[in-house]
C-alpha cells in the first residue's frame, strides 16, 4: 500500500526519545513476534533493542516522519564500534571507526507497525547508507534481528555470523551480523 502521507527525514533530537521508545516497543512487540518469543522480546527491549542516545548525540540517528510531524520510523548509522544495542546494552564499544578500513554500523532501524510494509524501512536504510557514504565509508555492518534479515538480503547485505546476545532475564536473542561493501570500481 503506498504511503498516503509523504515521509521526510530529520535528525533525531533528545526530545524525541520518549516517542522513539514507544515506537520501538510497538515495532518489536508486533513485527518481531513471529521470530522471537515473548520472553526474548521482554528481555531485549531496553537493552539489545532500544534507543541509543549516543547516536542522537553524534547526529547520526534519524526519524522518518509524516508531513504532519508523526514519527513513523527511525534508524541510524554510527562511526563507533558498537554493533547494536540501546543505552543499557551489556556491551558498548565507543571507539571511533576509520572509514578507510572499518565498516560503518547501521543501527536500530524500526518502523511503527501501522506503517510497516510501505517501504519506510528501505528508505531509512538508504538514508543511513548515504549519510555514512558522505562521511567516507564504503562498507557497512549491522546486527540484524531475524525479522530484518530478508529486507537486508534484498538490499545487498550478506550474513556473516550468528550471534546469541545474552539478555538480563536469562534469555538470549539471536542476531545476525550482516555486511555490505560498495563496488567503488563501478560508480
Amino acid at each position: 500500500m503506498p504511503e498516503l502521507n509523504p515521509i521526510r527525514f530529520r535528525l533525531a533530537l533528545a526530545s524525541d526519545v520518549p516517542t522513539l521508545q514507544m515506537l520501538i516497543e510497538q515495532s518489536v512487540r508486533r513485527l518481531q513476534a513471529r521470530d522471537y518469543t515473548p520472553a526474548q522480546i521482554d528481555g531485549a527491549l531496553g537493552t539489545a533493542l532500544g534507543v541509543d542516545t549516543q547516536l542522537i548525540s553524534d547526529r547520526t540517528y534519524f526519524v522518518a516522519e509524516t508531513s504532519s510531524g508523526i514519527i513513523v520510523g527511525c534508524g541510524g548509522w554510527s562511526n563507533r564500534r558498537t554493533l547494536f544495542g540501546s543505552d543499557h546494552a551489556l556491551v558498548r564499544e565507543n571507539d571511533f571507526l576509520d572509514p578507510a578500513r572499518d565498516a560503518a554500523k547501521i543501527r536500530a532501524i524500526f518502523v511503527h507497525p501501522d506503517h510497516a510494509r510501505r517501504g519506510i524501512g528501505s528508505r531509512i536504510l538508504e538514508h543511513c547508507e548515504q549519510a555514512a557514504i558522505a562521511a567516507g565509508f564504503h562498507c557497512f555492518e549491522m546486527g540484524s534481528t531475524l525479522t530484518g534479515v530478508p529486507l537486508y538480503r534484498l538490499k545487498g547485505y550478506q550474513e556473516r555470523e550468528h550471534i546469541a546476545v545474552p539478555l538480563p532475564n536469562g534469555e538470549s536473542l539471536p542476531v545476525i551480523r550482516m555486511t555490505k561493501t560498495l563496488d567503488l570500481s563501478n560508480p
